[in-house]
């Protein structure tokens, strides 16, 4: 199986998305912050060949030949839908990175097939705990250089020109234009302020009872939207309002995944070296300049946001440790400030090289979910978060991914999300509690967090309205 490589000439990837966004399981990569070193590529996927999806400990494959369910690890389900392709298929050089291969959303709650954690939050069962799918065909574009590339994997030149044609021509195709109209929306939480406080003083509890050292409590915010909203016209305000490295757009047909996430998870090259980059540490950014002034100071010089990072920095050096070379594991730039659209961050990084017989699912698996979002130890901290939040965290705080047929994988953390299910949309922030943790300054980052997702719908609107600390 060849790669066929046509490269396009003016077309923009969210243009070239737009015109697909309503087939499910169209999917774009979306690097959107063009002044953030990691902002280089965008990806656009359609026409999956197969989709591989869980959902209660089961996944269904389905294809242009079968629809089938299996049960099992939904990792080692993947990896086996994959190996025929990765046997097959090759790549070209000096081209974006991901050529094809497998790209979707990989939900926190797959946690559940890793590790053995309580079940007392409510799911939803509308929601897949994984939604993959395998594409033999992308537009890929460099913002770097300005130039796209449809790459193709085909058996020879006739099938790669007809396959290429019809993506091209659904790529160009002629659509209405998204729509977005300001909203003045209730936003609920499905945490009490005064209750909210009262979980994070139980946290603090258990760090002083020596069960772990920190953990990531978030809310749950709630809206209605009116009947046939346009949630991709809404993204393409989202993007503008809060640009994120790495941003995405995913259409699963009832459910679609709206993300301006800022946080790279893992990242594997063709070299097969590995950077992981975890955020601890938040401050507003806000357009006062003295005031973001002091606010960066204050971040910086925080002895408690700076042992959270740290602290996150180990458990990931640790994740890192079971898939990849001992003495290749480093730690770099501890505690950088990075600047997004409306807070300041703690970025550190971490690198290291995958084991000759490892892969890159070896590294999703072995890491999942992200150490930033749950606390340390993971799996203590993952059962008191069952234990404190209301509801399953669903794609929240996973991972949208790409894993191509060579062996490299991109992925973020799932934060700054929005979930769309029919009319309703939810999304969710939260913070680490350590044992310093003041509840009121954690309960005030989860607002500071959901800022801008609440300007994003509001945006045009005289006088925005922020989100109910009810219920």
């Amino acid at each position: 199986m060849k790669p066929f490589v046509h490269e396009i000439a003016d077309l923009d990837p969210l243009q070239a998305y737009s015109a697909v966004r309503s087939l499910p399981y169209s999917l774009l990569l979306d690097s959107a912050d063009p002044s953030h070193p990691g902002s280089r590529y965008s990806f656009v996927m359609a026409y999956p060949i197969e989709t591989v999806e869980t959902k209660n400990g089961k996944t269904m494959i389905t294809n242009w030949d079968q629809r089938l369910t299996l049960p099992g690890d939904p990792f080692a389900i993947l990896r086996e839908r994959m190996e025929a392709w990765i046997q097959k298929a090759r790549t070209v050089p000096n081209l974006p990175p991901f050529q094809g291969g497998a790209a979707g959303y990989f939900g926190y709650d797959l946690g559940r097939f890793i590790e053995t954690l309580p079940e007392t939050a409510q799911d939803n069962p509308e929601i897949p705990d994984m939604a993959v799918g395998l594409y033999d065909q992308v537009y890929a574009y460099d913002h770097k250089q300005n130039k796209g590339w449809v790459i193709t994997h085909a058996k020879n030149q006739k099938e790669a020109e007809r396959k290429r044609e019809f993506f091209l021509a659904q790529l160009t195709r002629e659509q209405p234009d998204p729509t977005y109209s300001p909203l003045g929306l209730k936003w609920t939480s499905n945490i009490h302020q005064t209750e909210y406080l009262k979980k994070i003083k139980q946290v603090i509890e258990y760090i002083y009872a020596g069960d772990i050292f920190q953990a990531n409590i978030a809310q749950r915010f709630a809206a209605t939207l009116p009947e046939n909203y346009d949630s991709f016209g809404h993204y393409i305000v989202l993007r503008e309002i809060n640009p994120a490295p790495f941003a995405c757009y995913m259409n699963l047909g009832k459910v679609k995944i709206s993300s301006a996430s800022p946080e790279r998870f893992l990242n594997v090259n063709s070299r097969r070296e590995v950077v992981t980059m975890p955020i601890k540490g938040t401050r507003p950014h806000v357009a006062d300049p003295q005031q973001d002034r002091l606010y960066r100071e204050e971040l910086l010089n925080s002895e408690k946001d700076r042992a959270e990072n740290i602290m996150i920095v180990d458990l990931l050096r640790n994740d890192l440790s079971k898939v990849c070379q001992p003495d290749s594991i480093s730690a770099h730039n501890l505690c950088q400030l990075e600047t997004f659209a409306s807070v300041h961050h703690l970025v550190s990084t971490v690198r290291g090289s995958l084991k000759k017989e490892r892969d890159a699912l070896d590294l999703l698996r072995a890491c999942f979910p992200g150490g930033s979002i749950t606390g340390a130890p993971k799996i203590r901290a993952m059962e008191i978060i069952e234990e404190m939040e209301p509801t399953r965290r669903g794609p929240y705080c996973g991972s949208m991914a790409y894993i191509g047929f060579d062996g490299q994988m991109d992925s973020n953390i799932l934060i700054r999300t929005l979930v769309y299910d029919g009319n309703s949309v939810t999304f969710q922030t939260g913070g680490g509690i350590v044992a310093d943790s003041d509840p009121g300054a954690e309960y005030q980052e989860t607002l500071d967090k959901a800022r801008a997702l609440f300007r994003s719908f509001e945006a045009g609107l005289e006088q925005p309205k922020t989100a109910s600390k009810g219920g």
